[in-house]
């Protein structure tokens, strides 16, 4: 009788969520917080805070519900299969959204090799649906091959981000850092609140050791404590990283800057050290595009499964690959890319991110709202219960602002995103009669 295969333990789950959060989300930030000064700083430190109370949440909520679905399924414990497809519906744009501006970042740094790909906005935009086919197409073949290559390409960021920020002090001048504290002498609220969607976008993948609790050894001990040292790690690493820059590269240099990373280890270094970081942020970036690219896919698939989606983006071919899904949202990016045009690169990435975060962060309120109906139906000790809702509310209260701070132009957004949204469920909802009290068993 062959041994059943080995779980997670603690540690392994850890190494997975951080992973998970550093991905490419972290390669752009330091020259789009450059332009408000390194009192943006305080942002991550806000985050950081946030970010450890949504994911103690989410780890709750993995323990209670450990079924298919992550986050939408928390959503249908309180707010049935209308509940489940908004959330779905939101965190599957959302990827869609940070898919257009991850192939953002990865032009910022190829435009180092090849100038003329960000020459113009019609360059830059063609340069990023080009990507974005590109990383489509190659996931034709199946999800076996995007694994592996996720797998290897995502050092690309881990090892410069981390080695930066561990290292990188020997390079650091306080003069440099002083200079760049507050150029724009705005407020310490201000400064707190002026980078709260770009540093929360850098945590985005919190909730992976909730979505991987089946595979654990023990969900109930190790789920929670992977989650807060998995955020706590990749925190550090984030903070002590774009710090160190900061006291590197002057802040009118790194605020102009498509590869931020890329020109700290040539003034660390030597040019060739930097082209060389260019080119692995390059393949982080394509690498991680890649997964995501099928995840959006997958997603959508596993929606239309359910019948909670069109049935075409259900349709996959003998490799697994749900080909119709993928064509259509690379339709949908190319669109994206395009409506956001603009000539500057780091303004066309934070207007992205300001709308990923805002579309991936209702579906983490709505969420965690949810545990208070997942805590009475599993009985939960009232100490617990205490716990979890100080917490979840805290999670709560951060993500609001963290919506509030995204700005008006991501908030309208947003509202149009959920208006689409609840139309689509308008004409989808016939199917389960028991409307908003339907619920999986």
């Amino acid at each position: 009788m062959a041994e059943p295969k080995k779980k997670m333990n603690v540690v392994e789950l850890t190494f997975i969520v951080m992973v998970n959060m550093m991905g490419s989300g972290i390669i752009m930030l330091p020259s789009n917080m450059a332009k408000v000064g390194a009192i943006s700083l305080l942002s991550w430190l806000v985050t950081a805070l946030g970010s450890l109370a949504i994911a103690w949440g989410f780890a709750q909520a993995g323990v209670f519900n450990q079924r298919a679905g992550g986050l939408a399924a928390y959503a249908e414990d309180a707010y049935g299969k209308d509940g489940y497809f908004q959330v779905f519906f939101l965190y599957f744009l959302s990827l869609a959204i940070a898919n257009v501006a991850v192939a953002i970042s990865a032009l910022g740094y190829l435009a180092a090799f090849f100038p003329g790909l960000t020459a113009t906005p019609v360059a830059t935009a063609m340069g990023v649906i080009a990507l974005l086919w590109i990383t489509t197409a190659a996931n034709f073949g199946g999800p076996s091959l995007t694994g592996k290559i996720g797998a290897i390409t995502v050092w690309g960021v881990i090892l410069p981000v981390g080695f930066i920020a561990i290292a990188g002090w020997f390079w650091f001048s306080g003069a440099t850092f002083a200079a760049a504290w507050n150029p724009k002498g705005i407020s310490i609220v201000e400064g707190m609140g002026s980078s709260i969607a770009l540093t929360l976008w850098a945590f985005l993948g919190m909730e992976s050791a909730s979505q991987n609790a089946s595979a654990v050894e023990n969900p109930k001990r190790d789920v929670p404590i992977a989650c807060m040292l998995g955020t706590l790690g990749a925190a550090a690493i984030y903070i002590l990283s774009t710090a160190v820059i900061q006291g590197i590269v002057p802040n009118a240099e790194l605020a102009e800057s498509t590869g931020p990373f890329g020109l700290a280890y040539a003034k660390m270094f030597n040019p060739v050290v930097g082209q060389i970081v260019m080119a692995l942020a390059v393949i982080a970036c394509v690498g991680s595009l890649l997964g995501w690219q099928f995840t959006l896919a997958s997603t959508a698939k596993d929606a239309a499964d359910a019948k909670l989606f069109p049935a075409i983006f259900g349709k996959a071919t003998g490799a697994g690959a749900p080909l119709a899904g993928m064509v259509i949202m690379g339709v949908v990016q190319s669109a994206m890319a395009l409506s956001t045009i603009s000539p500057d690169l780091n303004e066309q990435f934070s207007a992205l991110v300001n709308l990923a975060v805002v579309t991936n962060v209702v579906p983490y309120v709505i969420a965690l709202s949810a545990l208070w109906v997942m805590m009475r139906d599993a009985k939960v000790e009232s100490g617990t219960r205490r716990l979890n809702t100080f917490v979840a509310v805290v999670a709560i209260v951060y993500s609001i602002y963290a919506i509030y701070a995204s700005g008006k132009d991501a908030v309208m957004g947003g509202m149009l995103v959920m208006a689409v949204g609840y139309l689509i469920w308008g004409l989808i909802a016939p199917r389960f009669p028991g409307g908003a009290q339907s619920r999986a068993s």
